[in-house]
Parts: C-alpha cells; structure tokens; sequence
C-alpha cells in the first residue's frame, strides 16, 4: 500500500464504474478499431474530390458521424480505463494505439471539412436548406471558413494531434505517477500524503496544524517539479498563440473564444467584475475563517475549511441518495429518474486508489450514458461534487436523445451551468429541512465553500491568472516556472488583499490544475454559475414553467449560442445584470452565515 491508497485490483467492484457497457470485452472493442479504420478508408474513396453537390455532402456528413460516434466510444474506453489507473501499462498502450489510430483516421477524413470549406456559398446553402439534422454542423464550417487553411496543413494537424496534445498528456502523466508524496509529520505522527490525498481530505482538514503541515508538505514537493510543468504549459501557450496566428485571428483571445461563440466582451467581463466586486464579500468570509477558527490570520491553506468542522456530516454512497433524489426531485420524475440510474448502472467510479486521476468528471459516450468519475472521501461535499456531475450528465443524457452528435455539446461558456444549477437545488432542498440555526449555517457555508467558492473564487483566479499569461503570449513573450508564481501570487494577493496571507507555496497552484490545457475553461465555471444562480432563483419563484423552460435549454444541446440559452432560461447575459444579482446574492449568503454564528455563539 502507498500513501494509504490500494491498488486498483484491491477495489470493491461496487466502487467502479462498468465499462462493458460501451464495449462487451476487449474483442468487441478490437473490432470497433477496425471497423473505424475501414470505413474511414470506404468515405475517402467514395466522397473525396466529390463534395459539390448538396446530396452528396449531407450522405458523406451521415458516413462521417458514424465514424466520429464509433471513434468517441474507443476514444473513451480507452481513456476512462486508464484514468483510474494510470499506472496500469496495458491501459497505457490501449490509450496509445487509440490515439494512433484516431490520429490516422481524422488525418484520413480533414478532407471533409477542407473541401466544404473550398465548396460554394451556394452549394453550402443549399446543403444547409436541405436538412435540419446537419444544418448546424455545415453553418459552423461556413463561419469558420476565413480561418481556414490549406488542406494539406489541416491533414498535417490532424496527424499530429496526439504529439500537439502531449503538454496536458505530460501534466497529467507528472502530476498522477512521477509525484510520490510520501509521509509528513505533525502532531508528532506521520500521515500519507498524495495528490487526490491533498485535494480531497487535507484541504479541509478541521486541525488547523495538520492542515498548514500537509499543505507545506504538498508544496514542497510540486515545487520539484515546477520547471517541467512550466515547460509543458509553455509549449501548450505557444502552440496555442501559434495557430491562432495561422488562423488568422486577431489575438490568441479571439482564436480560443471563437469556437465558444462567446465575443472577448462577456469574457473581460466575467473576469473583471468578479475581482472588483466580489473580493469585498469574500474577505469577509475569510474573516469569518480566522474568528470561527482562532487564528491569528488566516492563510491560504485555511481557505476551504468548514465553516462549522464539527458539524459536517458524514455521507456514505448509499446515504448520498437521499440527498440526490429529495434536491433533483423538483426538476421533475424524467429527469430523476433519469439521473438516479447512475447507482444501479454504475455510472459513477467512488474509489480511491493508486493511480487514479484526481478532481471529478463526466464523460459521456454519445448513446451510451455518463461516466463519473470522483474519489469519494465520506464528506457532504462530495455530495455537492457527485451532484454536480450529474447535471453534466442529465444533460447530455437528455441532449444526445435530442440532438446528433455534432449538435449535443453547447459552448465551452455554457457547459457549467447544468451542472451548477444541479447544487444549487440541494442547497435549496437542504436549507429547507430544518430550522435549527447550526444546521442552516452548515448548509449556507457549504453553499459558499463548495458550490461558490469553487467556481466564482478558485477558477476565477485561475481564468485571471490565465489572461495574463496569454497577454505576455500575445505580445510574443514567454512564461517560466518564475514568472507563472509571480502572476500567480499578483492575482491571489490583489483578490484577498489584506485579509489573507498569501503563505509560501500558494503562488504554485497554477501547478495544480488540468484546466490550462483547455484552453479558455476556467471563466466558464462562473460564467455557467451566474446562469444557474438566476435559474434557480427562477425555479423557486416560479416552480414547473422555469423547471420546463430548463429542460428546453438542456435539451436544446449546442444548437444555440451561449446568449440565446440563456435568453431561453429567462437571464440576458449580455449585460452585467446577472452577474451583479449573483454576486449580491453571495454576498446575501455571507451575511446569512455571520448571523446565524452571532446566534448561535449567543447560545
């Protein structure tokens, strides 16, 4: 055993995920390899150089789908399997050949979208006129045609994408195998300690020198690695700053937004007003922190602490259904339904185990159904997370049902808020199911500590730290493990200012996060919160017709731009209304919590 972890062949079946369900056995997915390989093959003998009249292009799009369905499902086979393992060599090479073999196949079939892209206006149109199911999908290659280039360098690209890819491949392959924590001491005993062991348990570790400790001691040893992940950021950047060059784009902003359908506007803005106006209310919640804990300050380590640690209940998987079902059941017996299949079909991975990547997430191979994967640690917030997860997959459940695969997924800008809104409604059900003061307090802090704090604080800082990072890019500089910090700790220390003290190894958790390799996602997280917190406000007010435009939205997939989704729940997110109520509103919750401690500290 390493760190307190178990291998993974040590885990309860009961805590995995299946995978079965997308491929039977290992022959089954073998086949499907082939079967991709040939059919690409069949599509470029029988469509290429012959993409000119409007029948003809929609037959190709219909093969192609096929094609992109079947390479999702080895894609993430491949992938899911060594996420919870990555040390597993054999899930290593599957993942490996996948990506070979993907890489070939969409080098193989560039020349779809190269030859629509050359293809008449006309021609396009008619195409376009001709179908609802594809009519998206031959839209955005029209829109994207300024930004294309010539064929040949698209199918370049395409074979290149599993070496393109290899910064975030590196990140993840430093941070889940090369790091070994080991043990750190304090209160004169050793404790295990590892990445998941860090970001799920040690954070919020009521023990305040327990706490401080592992958070030294993560530092510490993320610091030796700092040049290298540093390295793999700064080729991510610049192949980044790279093409939207080759793409002829204004700026790297403009290159990385323009699949989002998001114009720099909502983006500058979801950035700037939060640091300006929601730091005020934050630094009050610190303050809190430092009375509730007495600490003579509070530092970056105290941040994500219960407000009220004695109380926080533990939750076991089967106890977490209850929650689930009593915050979800208002969004009606469909989607319940519909999302409680998670336990029974064992949509979600819970363990903990060597190897395992860390955070959560929600894959979703189209016609299959979500995969969620989560570490669960027995708190109430993995409750919030398991929640959160899924509203990504209610989602796209319900999106796929609605919509082809080039349509299921909506903007990067919009992707957060089903899963967001998904914790504001057991917060909602939660505050309701009783009155006592220390319970109400518990629920509104977790409010703030899981649902805001996690996506209004730490991603925003993470997305203002990352606009910096692309200004230098932009104006043809460069980033280093130095310079990283500094940004870093620039951002930390003009948000929390004077009320917390930005201790040593706080300026590295630009080392922390997948999300860099994203491209523009961190401000996402906000951004689909600021919608969830207007939608949800809707929901209690208003009950079934908010619920049912809801549904709509959800279903509505990416057939629709991040403005008219939100138009469609009722919220206009083209001014800065929304994101002043929400910001109110948490700042509403902060003033909640600070009351009801006065109440209770009253007796």
């Amino acid at each position: 055993m390493s760190n307190g972890l178990k291998p993974r062949k040590e885990i309860e079946v009961s805590l995995t995920w299946d995978l079965s369900h997308i491929f039977k056995t290992e022959e089954e997915y073998e086949k499907a390899m082939k079967e991709i390989i040939e059919e690409s093959k069949i599509i470029e003998s029988t469509y290429k150089g012959k993409l000119n009249a409007s029948e003809t292009i929609l037959k190709c799009v219909e093969e192609f789908e096929k094609v992109c369905i079947k390479g999702i499902l080895t894609g993430d086979y491949a992938y899911l399997a060594l996420s919870v393992d990555q040390t597993n060599s054999d899930s290593q090479t599957r993942l490996t050949k996948n990506d070979m073999m993907l890489s070939e196949v969409f080098s193989r079939l560039t020349f779809i979208e190269s030859e629509l892209k050359e293809t008449d206006d006309k021609i396009l149109d008619e195409a376009i006129n001709k179908t609802e199911k594809y009519k998206i999908f031959l839209e955005d290659i029209k829109r994207s045609k300024p930004h294309t280039l010539h064929p040949e360098v698209e199918k370049a690209l395409a074979s290149l994408s599993p070496v393109l890819g290899f910064p975030g491949s590196l990140y993840e392959q430093t941070k889940s195998t090369d790091m070994d924590f080991g043990k750190f001491e304090a209160r004169g005993e050793e404790h295990p300690l590892s990445f998941v062991l860090f970001e799920n348990n040690y954070q919020v570790e009521r023990d305040t020198e327990i706490r401080r400790a592992a958070f030294d001691a993560f530092s510490k040893k993320i610091k030796e690695y700092q040049n290298t992940i540093a390295s793999a950021y700064q080729a991510q950047v610049q192949k980044e700053k790279i093409m939207s060059t080759m793409r002829k784009h204004n700026s790297v902003f403009d290159y990385l937004l323009f699949d989002q359908k998001v114009d720099r506007e909502l983006y500058d803005r979801q950035i700037d007003v939060i640091m300006e106006t929601l730091a005020p209310h934050m630094r009050k919640y610190a303050e809190l922190i430092k009375r509730v804990y007495k600490l003579d300050e509070v530092t970056f380590a105290d941040l994500k602490v219960s407000i009220d640690p004695d109380y926080d209940p533990h939750v076991t998987i089967e106890e977490s259904k209850k929650y689930i079902e009593g915050a979800l059941s208002v969004m009606g017996e469909d989607y319940l339904n519909l999302v409680m299949k998670a336990y029974d079909e064992r949509w979600v991975d819970f363990a903990q185990n060597i190897g395992k990547s860390t955070g959560g997430f929600c894959a979703t191979p189209y016609s299959v159904h979500p995969y969620i994967l989560l570490s669960w640690n027995g708190l109430m917030s993995e409750v919030f997370t398991l929640v959160h997860e899924l509203g990504h997959a209610g989602h796209f459940m319900l999106s796929q049902q609605y919509n082809n695969l080039f349509n299921e997924s909506p903007s990067l800008y919009f992707i957060e808020a089903p899963s967001t809104i998904n914790e504001m409604l057991l917060c909602n059900y939660l505050v309701k199911q009783q009155d006592d003061p220390r319970f109400k307090r518990w629920v509104l802090s977790s409010m703030i500590s899981n649902t805001y704090y996690h996506n209004f604080v730490t991603h925003l800082l993470e997305a203002a730290y990352q606009r910096e990072v692309y200004k230098i890019i932009d104006d043809g500089g460069s980033v280093y493990a130095q310079k990283l910090s500094e940004i870093k700790k620039g951002v930390l220390e003009k948000f929390w200012g004077d009320s917390v003290i930005i201790n040593e190894g706080a300026e590295l958790t630009w080392m922390r996060q997948p999300h860099y390799y994203m491209g523009l996602y961190p401000y996402t997280y906000s951004a689909g919160l600021t919608v969830a917190t207007e939608v949800s406000q809707r929901i209690l007010s208003e009950g079934e017709k908010a619920v049912g435009d809801w549904k709509n939205v959800l279903k509505s997939g990416g057939t629709k731009t991040p403005v008219e989704l939100a138009k469609m729940a009722g919220v206009d997110i083209t001014t800065d209304k929304p994101l002043l109520d929400t910001i109110e509103y948490i700042g509403s919750l902060i003033d909640q919590i600070i009351a009801l401690t006065d109440e209770i500290e009253r007796g």
